[in-house]
This record gives C-alpha cells, structure tokens and sequence, in this order.
C-alpha cells in the first residue's frame, strides 16, 4: 500500500523497539498484516484503543496495509464516551491492549497478538465504507463528539512526503515517542518515519520520569516532537542542560510556543548543533501544512513559517477575498493534497467521497510579514488547545449541560488554560471538576471553574462570552 510499497526492500530492517527490549522487523509487519487481513477480510471499520507499544503500531500500521479503516481513540477513553462511539457508528472490531479489554463489550475474541486482543462485535450492521477513506481521527480532544475527520490515502502520502522532504528524514533516524498514537501529529511522525524505513523507539514513559531518558541514551533517540506544553516541562526538569549528543532534531507544534520558550530552545539547538523546527496543523490537513525552516528558528520567532512543500497559504478578509498586503491580519487559508476529506458526524457520512478538494480554511487568524513568513494571532473558532489537544468549547458546555440537568454553564479560556464559568453554587464546583475529568482525562491544572450567580446572556438568549472573560 502507499505508505509501504518498500516495505519488502527493507526486509529484516528494525521498524520498532520498545523500552522492554521487544523487537519488531518490517518483515514482521507484512506477516502480521497477511494475518489480520485473514480475520477481517479487507474494508471494515475498525476502532484501535493506543498506547505507544509494539501492539498497537503493529494493529495501526497492518490496517493502513490491508484498507482496514481505523478510528484512533485513547487507551484512557472514558466507557460511556466510547459506548456514545461505537452507538453512532458501529464498527466491526474493536482492537484493544489487555487491560482494557472489558471496554470490549458484547464482542467476541478472534485473535490475541503482541498483548492486544481484536475482538469481533456482535452486533451485525453492514458498513459502506468510501474507496478511499483510510482513516479516522476525533476533531476535540477527549470531549465525545462524534464528529471526526475523514483522512484518505493520497492525504497520508502527500503528507508523509512533504514531512520527510522538509525535515530530511532518512533511514537512520530514531525518534522516540513522545505523543499519543492517536494524536494527529504523534501519527504523523510515525508514517513519515516508516515511509523512509527508520526505526522507532516506543515507550510510555513520560519525560519526567528518568527512565524515559535512559532509554533516549540507551538507544540513541535522534528526534522528538512535543506540544507547548512538552516544552514547558523540558525546561522545568533541566532538558538545557542534559548531554544527549545523538538527538538532532526537536520538533514543535500542537499550539504556538510562548517567545521566551521559542527562543530558548532555539538559542539551545543552534549552540548544541541541533535544529528546532516549529511547525502548524490541524487533524483536517492530515497534519502539517506549515514549518519553520531551522535555519530561521531565532531570526524568525514567534513565526509558524511557511508552507510545507506541495502546499500554498493564503489571507482571507471577512468578505472572503484574499488579502495580498503584508501585515494585514485574516483567516488563514490552505491548499495541498493533504487536506482531507471533509468530517464525519454519523456512520452515513463514511461513504462521502472528497467535500473539501484541496482547500481549507483553518479558523486561525494570522498575518504575514513582507518576506511571506505567517505569524498566528488568534482564533476565529471557540477552540483552544490543553496540552496540544483541541478542545471544542462549546462542546465542554455541551457535555457538562447533559449532565448537570438545569445548571447553566460558559466555557472560554485560551491554551493550556480553560475557565468554566457556572450558576451552580459553591459546594457543587469540586463535583464539576471531577466530572469533567473522568470523562475528558484532560489534566486539572489546566482547568479553572468559577460560580457566577446567573450566565451573561442578550436578548436572543446567547451567552455573551465578552462579559465574563
């Protein structure tokens, strides 16, 4: 399949190793894939639960090989977020690790491999499934919508492509795990890395756990992306100062970078023989559509760069006609390959073919200086990002109004920091926040909630957000 037409040409090339010592080839990967493709018989609809381990790259990878199509969801998934999932579409199998196989429900095991389980549902719905859809991924974070994005295979390729071509990935590289496999850019740096038959390094230890950098030393670890937040911590447990002389390139994107961060890190890779390399996405765009070249990281800080190679930006004014002065702020505009297929709400829209051909417009406001350099200035959309996942507002206000019945709520915020604002008293605050984070896993340190005796609303019964925040 695309991704992996030199796959047999890298034979008994390592394609993974985890922080256990287990071991996998490329030709471990044909084999397994002949095998699943013997269980599911080509074109379903697959829900994978991933954790970076040898399992779940294996069930991920031998998918994209056998056009099995596959939602990526987090291992943590709450049951009721997955159960809303599966009610809405109805997959075929369930691919799950061993601990979570009581999220399994009402399925039967057809196959055990690498600690993970492929369980059959009982439930018999036929699925169509359009020729070209390859993947599916969640638009919000952990909130439990069931709007994804459809992803096709001319979009992984042409995204993969452009990656490898701007970042000079080549069969030697090493990068370790850092982000969830079920996480835009996380699944990024893994197809761009396999397209090139490299080698990853999987471990689901956390940076600020020692063992993780014992195993970046251990195996030689040449690469790393991260979220804002990923730097944050890097600079709080003394990354500046460790000796780790095969990393050579560190990557960023998942949100914009304060400039003090940006900087540092960048004085950090130029002084160490490094590059840092701050990118722009989006789930709908495959990924990336946008790179700071290395070379510009210090000159240009604050700078999410240019477009990725086979891709084009542009401004749009709010008449939608295109802004051609420099320093002139409007919505961001792509055109590439890699921007995909359109969104899915419920199963019916899984046989949709391409609605967006080529072109999306980003919700991100931005402007661009005289040289052709982007800079992010702000959010058309009510979205922010929490430790590199989008989180939809107004559906966090959704998910709390389901079920907190007759309490009203308002939700704003900017990355890495959201304000829950409600008419619900006092004593009742702490039982919000524990909802909320059973169902989301997303960290309460980034989480603020507020008791306001009645939600600012106008004459049409919509809150007035300018009021509160």
């Amino acid at each position: 399949m695309y991704l992996f037409q030199n796959e047999k040409s890298y034979g008994d090339r390592l394609l993974a190793e985890d922080d256990c010592g287990n071991k996998v080839s490329y030709e471990d990967l044909d084999s397994f894939a002949e095998e699943l493709y013997g269980h599911t018989r080509g074109k379903t609809l697959i829900f994978i639960l991933c954790e970076n381990t040898i399992g779940s790259l294996m069930g991920y990878l031998g998918c994209l090989k056998t056009g099995v199509v596959p939602l990526m969801l987090e291992k943590q998934i709450n049951q009721e977020l997955l159960d809303r999932l599966i009610n809405e579409y109805h997959p075929t199998f369930l691919y799950v690790p061993r601990d979570s196989l009581l999220k399994a429900k009402e399925c039967e095991i057809v196959w055990e491999t690498k600690g993970y389980y492929l369980c059959q549902r009982r439930e018999k719905q036929s699925t169509s499934l359009y020729g070209e859809l390859a993947l599916l991924l969640t638009t919000s974070g952990s909130t439990g919508s069931p709007k994804l994005v459809r992803q096709s295979k001319g979009n992984m390729e042409a995204n993969a492509e452009s990656i490898c071509n701007y970042l000079n990935i080549h069969e030697k590289e090493r990068p370790v795990t850092t982000l969830p496999m079920n996480y835009t850019y996380g699944l990024s740096i893994i197809n761009s890395h396999v397209k090139k038959g490299a080698a990853l390094l999987l471990t689901t230890k956390s940076m600020v756990e020692q063992p993780f950098w014992d195993f970046v030393r251990e195996k030689r670890a040449t690469s790393f992306g991260g979220v804002p937040y990923t730097y944050q911590v890097l600079k709080r447990i003394g990354f500046l100062e460790m000796n780790l002389p095969d990393l050579k390139i560190m990557t960023q994107a998942g949100g914009k970078l304060s400039l003090n961060l940006h900087k540092e890190f960048a004085s950090y890779a130029k002084d160490r023989g490094k590059q840092f390399v701050v990118m722009y996405g989006q789930t709908e765009a495959t990924a990336r559509m946008g790179y700071l070249p290395a070379s510009k990281a210090i000159e240009r800080c604050g700078s999410m760069g240019i477009a990725i190679p086979g891709g084009r930006f542009w401004l749009e004014d709010d008449k939608n006609e295109e802004i051609t002065e420099p320093e002139i702020q409007g919505e961001l505009v792509y055109q590439g390959e890699n921007v995909a297929l359109g969104y899915a709400c419920c199963l019916d829209d899984l046989i949709k073919e391409d609605e967006w051909k080529g072109v999306l417009h980003t919700g991100d406001m931005a402007k661009r200086d005289s040289d052709g350099y982007y800079y992010i200035t702000g959010r058309k959309k009510r979205f922010i990002k929490l430790f590199g996942n989008r989180v939809n507002l107004d559906e966090v206000e959704r998910l709390l109004k389901d079920q907190f019945e007759g309490v009203d709520f308002a939700c704003a915020g900017r990355d890495d920091s959201l304000k829950i604002y409600t008419d619900m008293r006092q004593e009742g605050l702490l039982k919000i926040l524990d909802y909320f984070y059973e169902m989301t896993g997303i960290n309460s340190r980034a989480v603020q909630i507020q008791h306001l005796d009645k939600i600012p609303k106008n004459e049409a019964g919509k809150t007035l957000y300018s009021e509160i925040d």
